[in-house]
């Protein structure tokens, strides 16, 4: 009997956006916990420039406080004829690369998760891991997430959406009170993110938060547990919602609140899982997981967070791509019943390509 060919997996991480390292990070944990007897690795680093290049499994993770970034080596493209999908094309010495059977874009913010690599995929016909056109470009917008969302009936915090203007009308103040977030409409990992205590302070936040998108969401403080659920896409269609973990410690940050440094390098917020939420109040956050991760057209996996008080909870938003590196919320939830990282990238790579 034949042994089977294991399947090429083209990883591709980096790109041109401000979570740059963050995906170097997951990739490369990513990279070293896929079975290499079922899987062969192509690694495809995309530079903050935007062009794609030869990637490497080494060196992706933080040291000393450095971050990745992907260095720049010969260029690269993916073939868009359906014909020959999965090749990709060395630009630089005008010769055949490699050819993959599925990629896996761990990709985080603009120009990864927004639609736009997902959109090239669809083009070149080859099968990839997590949502689609719609999804991922919906996901990635806060504005219109939550739009979605709401058309569902799911409960959502309120917001105001600022296109250009840098501060809020007195019946806008009244209504969110203070303290407010101010974030990028389309951003993660809390960068560009400000926590406003006083209305003489929203000025600068609302000018970091620009300086990451031309659109920025103005929230209201909600004083409760923050919950995360994720939800994961078998191969037969089904979708499993992992038991919700309430994170730990998310004030006790510089900022006061879950910041890009506690989340990747300060490893400072830990998280109780299961969240002591009763069995009844986790069995209904699950559902609406599951309803949430359905309202976008997700697909493959997806990470929904909650916002829970003593009496109701509200969704804050829904990554179709979170964060997988080792100390991130996605593969610990899985983990805690019984998912072990491995068994959760096979079933990944394994629904993309029953998706086709």
């Amino acid at each position: 009997m034949t042994e089977a060919k294991p399947v090429r997996v083209a990883v591709v991480y980096g790109g041109r956006s401000s979570e740059h390292s963050v995906s170097c990070i997951s990739a490369g944990a990513i990279m070293a916990h896929l079975d290499p007897a079922k899987y062969e690795v192509l690694p495809i680093g995309i530079t903050q420039e935007g062009t794609w290049t030869q990637g490497t499994r080494e060196g992706l993770d933080i040291v000393d406080g450095r971050l990745p970034e992907v260095e720049l080596q010969d260029e690269l493209a993916l073939s868009l004829n359906p014909s020959t999908r999965g090749r990709i094309h060395n630009v630089t010495r005008h010769e055949h690369y490699a050819e993959v059977d599925v990629i896996m874009p761990v990709l985080h913010g603009p120009y990864g998760e927004d639609g736009t690599v997902q959109g090239l995929f669809e083009l070149s016909g080859i099968p990839y891991v997590g949502a689609g056109v719609l999804a991922s470009a919906a996901g990635m917008d806060k504005e219109f997430a939550k739009k979605l969302l709401v058309a569902e009936g799911l409960p959502v915090a309120p917001q105001v959406v600022l296109s250009g203007e840098t501060a809020l009308d007195e019946e806008q103040k009244e209504r969110l009170g203070l303290p407010v977030f101010v974030k990028p409409a389309r951003g993660g990992s809390s960068i560009g993110v400000s926590k406003v205590a006083s209305w003489e302070d929203f000025g600068a936040a609302v000018k970091l938060a620009y300086e990451s998108d031309d659109k920025v969401l103005v929230e209201p403080e909600i004083i409760g547990a923050e919950v995360e659920v994720g939800v994961l896409e078998h191969p037969d269609g089904s979708l499993q919602a992992s038991v919700p973990a309430q994170l730990l410690g998310t004030t006790d940050s510089d900022e006061g609140f879950y910041d890009f440094d506690a989340k990747y390098i300060d490893e400072g917020v830990s998280a109780q899982i299961p969240a002591p939420l009763g069995e009844g109040r986790s069995a209904e956050i699950r559902q609406r997981a599951v309803e949430a991760f359905r309202a976008l057209g997700a697909a493959g996996l997806s990470r929904v967070d909650f916002f829970v008080t003593e009496d109701a909870y509200f969704i804050n938003e829904i990554n179709t791509f979170p964060g997988f590196t080792p100390i991130s919320m996605y593969p610990q939830v899985f983990a805690a019943v019984g998912v072990s990282y491995e068994e959760l990238l096979d079933t990944l790579i394994q629904t993309a390509l029953a998706r086709g």
